[in-house]
């Protein structure tokens, strides 16, 4: 019914739904807080009708908080623009079987106005542009994601009902490579493996990490558009599949005081023939001009471009000194003290990006990376020497420490003007001022518990 790869074409999914194999289909697209949301159709009326005009949506799916409450401060939708629609038009090369979701296929949407006009504020739109700016230089995009999560023993309505605490983790101490605690979430970690296997993925395996119940599964590299597509379908799919469990998993970025969650991006270029254009043998640490100047620009732009790699209040909690989170804005040679390693050889050689959290929109992270690259390439930057020790120890820039000093930078930044233009700055700020607004007004147990009684 599908292909080796685990997609399908047009012409299986009508032999699909005929041998009534397949009587759903999926219509979906990334939020701005990276979340999978769209709508469950008839396969009967996809084939009929939705697959050639697309599918409605409310637009403001693009404009509400994480809790889907309509807010204020978004040119693209408000009360006074009355709510109106969105086209959802599905991208057929993401066409596939979800095999955790019965009889049910999915794929990914592009966002258009009515008028045909793309949604310029859509994460896989933002994606798209740095995409088409890398292909008028000849260049592609390859990029890996590996995004931790930790598996606990209550199930998601219960962690509610509990108001997330008291929950028990997946394991009892620091499984990070240990196999023997690690295999009590087995039967969970493998019916994700395969299902995102048979939904058209790569996985690579699976390994313990060091908070308690916390896993990493990793996915094979693909060129930056599927990576990010594929991130989204495995983030909810996970959850899914953990709920079927009986269990549940969070990707939030710090769950507790110990070790947070990760999302490390690792990205490369090629170019126009599919050649290694990072990599020179004759060069320094074997990277060629291009790569230095890519890295140049991560480093230069890191600071303002922050917000796409750490969207949320929680995101900042992460960068602890001694964590393995990244708090200096330094480069080095297989040193994960440094918020940019250098990995690899080859076709292999690349960057890995340490600063998002397992909490990121992957699409705004990575495109925020190919702006910061171009940025180094157009301006012929150098990166200066590797760092070689501690950076945790050293005297170098640090990543902004809290939601409020990304935001800043990120609207004082000219590089993301230039890269996302002004209405995509002026929507993602107000994403961050109403975050800030809500946590600002909120009253936390840390506060109950230091001052109910004892202030």
């Amino acid at each position: 019914m599908s292909s080796p790869t685990g997609h399908l074409t047009l012409d299986q999914l009508r032999s699909a739904v005929a041998d009534d194999h397949v009587d759903t289909v999926i219509v979906a697209f990334t939020d701005m807080q990276g979340r999978l949301v769209g709508k469950r159709v008839s396969a009967r009326l996809f084939l009929e009708d939705v697959g050639a005009h697309g599918a409605e949506a409310c637009n403001y799916l693009l404009a509400v908080d994480v809790e889907m409450n309509t807010v204020d401060g978004y040119a693209m939708s408000s009360w006074e623009r009355g709510y109106g629609d969105m086209a959802l038009i599905p991208d057929f090369a993401t066409l596939r079987m979800t095999p955790w979701l019965e009889r049910t296929a999915l794929v990914t949407a592009d966002l258009r106005w009515l008028d045909g006009a793309p949604v310029e504020p859509s994460p896989r739109r933002i994606l798209q542009r740095q995409l088409e700016r890398l292909a008028e230089r000849g260049l592609t995009a390859f990029v890996g994601t590996e995004l931790e999560f930790i598996v606990f023993d209550d199930s998601y309505r219960d962690a509610w009902r509990k108001g997330y605490r008291d929950l028990t983790p997946a394991s009892d101490y620091n499984i990070d490579y240990a196999l023997l605690a690690s295999t009590r979430m087995e039967p969970l970690l493998q019916d994700i493996r395969r299902s995102m296997d048979g939904a058209g993925m790569y996985c690579e395996g699976v390994k313990g990490e060091c908070n308690l119940g916390q896993q990493e599964i990793a996915f094979r590299y693909a060129d930056a558009l599927t990576t990010c597509d594929n991130h989204s379908l495995y983030k909810n799919g996970a959850k899914e599949i953990a709920d079927r469990h009986g269990k549940a998993i969070t990707f939030m970025a710090k769950f507790n005081e110990r070790e947070g969650n990760s999302c490390h991006i690792h990205i490369s270029l090629r170019g126009a023939g599919g050649e290694a254009v990072f990599s020179d043998p004759d060069a320094p640490h074997g990277m060629s001009k291009l790569f230095r100047h890519f890295l140049a620009g991560q480093l230069a732009a890191m600071r303002e471009l922050t917000l796409f790699s750490a969207p949320n209040i929680n995101s900042y909690k992460r960068y602890v000194a001694g964590s393995f989170a990244p708090t200096a804005i330094a480069w080095g040679l297989d040193n994960r003290t440094c918020a940019l390693r250098v990995v690899g050889h080859g076709h292999g050689m690349r960057v890995e990006n340490r600063v998002p959290g397992g909490d990121v929109n992957q699409y705004l992270a990575v495109a925020a990376l190919i702006a910061a690259g171009l940025h180094g390439i157009d301006q012929e930057l150098e990166p200066g020497e590797l760092f070689a020790g501690n950076a945790y120890e050293s005297d170098v820039s640090r990543v902004p420490a809290t939601l409020r000093d990304a935001a800043d930078l990120f609207a004082a930044s000219a590089v993301a003007r230039d890269a996302f233009g002004d209405e995509v700055v002026e929507h993602y700020l107000n994403n961050a001022r109403v975050e800030l607004a809500a946590y600002d007004a909120a009253v936390t147990d840390w506060e109950r518990v230091r001052g109910f009684e004892r202030l």
